[in-house]
């Protein structure tokens, strides 16, 4: 091992050691008595004024305490003192690194993120609790929620587009616990979802045509699937003309359009006054003549206006929602409209749930991170007092010669059934009609639909009604 990698272990090293923890408090309390002395204003100093005022108070710090450091540990804490008294501390450059999607702490020292999907822990590290509640509130002052024994969680959207999330003690056991969770600043388009493997060309070109034919969309999935990311894409097939108005509880959406409205929920004050939910506020865009809703995420009462909002003329809109399957997705439906005091049949509410969603898009995250495009399903209507479904997608990867997955959509060659698809569908059938073997899909069938050219692939099987 070189020399230079030595001493970048032994830097490494360094700051996850006690040592690091001990000298960097103590130089931490010796620059608060010296800005007490200055008299200084301190809060509107500049980040170069800070680290200019730390490299020569350490420096002095060093010296006179005697302190047993090299320089370049010197340098180490005072850098750390710079984002200690400038930024957010220990967590700062990884507030800051695009490829960090998720910031999760439990206790001051243990410390996980999350990268391209995969969960793994770091050893980045708080002096203690009182130091990591200490950048939780810094993180939330902008913001202006209270975090204290009467009010122990907060769940607000970050100045950068952020969410962050805190739970503290009586309800955490172990000590503050921060959830973070970052966000592209320029949101994925669907060229960037077709180039990661989420979809394949065949379902980008189905889903472009479904948004632009105005049909209502929702995005399935788990935690951290990915629905966000790909509602932000949908919303690039948007025509620039339409007026979208947006709806959240913690505003994540970033939609790439020149017409955009945007709402999010209020959770009210410490005595409880003061709440406007996701249904009070879907309940006055109806009133703002939009064009589609998006509502970030259903999950409450709001899933009876939306689905009238669907059934009434506004078509187009879309929404993502809590489900592990488009079979699931409806069952949850029925469930939230339930809990929500709806007073008809069960039927009644099939009925209108199967009038107003036209497609479930099924995402999930893989075990090695990746985000995939696991099902796209039609609602074809209601039979036997049952909501119709037809999967026309289905993710399903190959082996290859060495054991590796490789990504697979199997098709079901079964085509759109809403009458909103028409020109779409007689675009999929001139083309099923002009490919070699004269099978849709087959071998050299491919096509170029609406929305984008579509190869061939491997089409069979048949389509379920549950």
């Amino acid at each position: 091992m070189s020399k230079s990698i030595e001493f970048a272990d032994d830097a490494h090293a360094f700051d996850q050691t006690q040592q690091f923890q001990d000298v960097k408090h103590a130089a931490h309390e010796h620059l608060l008595t010296r800005i007490e002395e200055l008299g200084a204003e301190f809060g509107r100093w500049s980040r170069q004024a800070i680290s200019q005022f730390v490299d020569l108070e350490m420096d002095s710090f060093v010296r006179l305490r005697h302190v047993p450091i090299n320089e370049s540990e010197v340098r180490q804490i005072a850098e750390a003192l710079t984002k200690e008294l400038a930024g957010f501390g220990p967590i700062e450059d990884l507030l800051a690194d695009p490829a960090v999607e998720d910031i999760l702490i439990n206790g001051y020292n243990d410390v996980y993120v999350s990268r391209h999907g995969v969960l793994q822990k770091i050893g980045v590290r708080f002096a203690d609790n009182a130091h990591l509640l200490r950048i939780v509130r810094r993180i939330l002052a902008p913001i202006g929620r209270r975090l204290d024994e009467s009010n122990p969680m907060v769940d607000a959207r970050l100045p950068d587009g952020g969410r962050v999330n805190v739970v503290i003690e009586p309800l955490s056991i172990d000590g503050p616990v921060v959830s973070i969770r970052k966000f592209r600043k320029d949101p994925l388009r669907p060229a960037d979802l077709l180039s990661l493997g989420t979809m394949n060309a065949e379902i980008a070109a189905l889903l472009d045509a479904a948004v632009q034919a105005r049909c209502n969309v929702l995005v399935s999935g788990g935690t951290s699937s990915g629905k966000t990311s790909l509602l932000n894409a949908l919303a690039f097939f948007i025509p620039d003309h339409e007026r979208v108005v947006t709806i959240e509880d913690t505003a994540e959406l970033s939609l790439n359009h020149p017409h955009v409205v945007r709402l999010e929920s209020r959770p009210g004050g410490f005595d409880g006054a003061g709440v406007v939910s996701i249904r009070d506020l879907l309940r006055n865009t109806l009133r703002m003549r939009p064009d589609r809703i998006i509502v970030g995420e259903v999950r409450g009462g709001e899933v009876l206006e939306m689905l009238q909002a669907m059934n009434t003329g506004h078509d187009g809109s879309m929404g993502t929602i809590h489900a592990s399957s488009p079979r699931e997705c409806l069952y949850r439906l029925e469930m939230l409209a339930g809990f929500s005091g709806y007073q008809g049949s069960e039927v009644s509410l099939r009925r209108q749930i199967a009038n107003a969603i036209d497609f479930i898009v099924q995402i999930g995250r893989q075990p090695n991170g990746k985000r995939r495009i696991l099902s796209v399903t039609e609602v074809t209507g209601l039979g036997d007092n049952i909501v119709s479904t037809q999967e026309l997608y289905r993710f399903e990867p190959k082996s290859g010669p060495d054991g590796e997955d490789i990504d697979h959509w199997q098709s079901l060659g079964i085509l759109p059934h809403s009458p909103k698809l028409a020109r779409f569908r007689a675009a999929l059938s001139a083309a099923q009609g002009q490919a070699d073997g004269g099978g849709f899909g087959g071998p050299g069938g491919g096509f170029g639909g609406m929305g984008g050219g579509m190869s061939g692939g491997s089409f069979g099987g048949g389509g379920y009604r549950a």
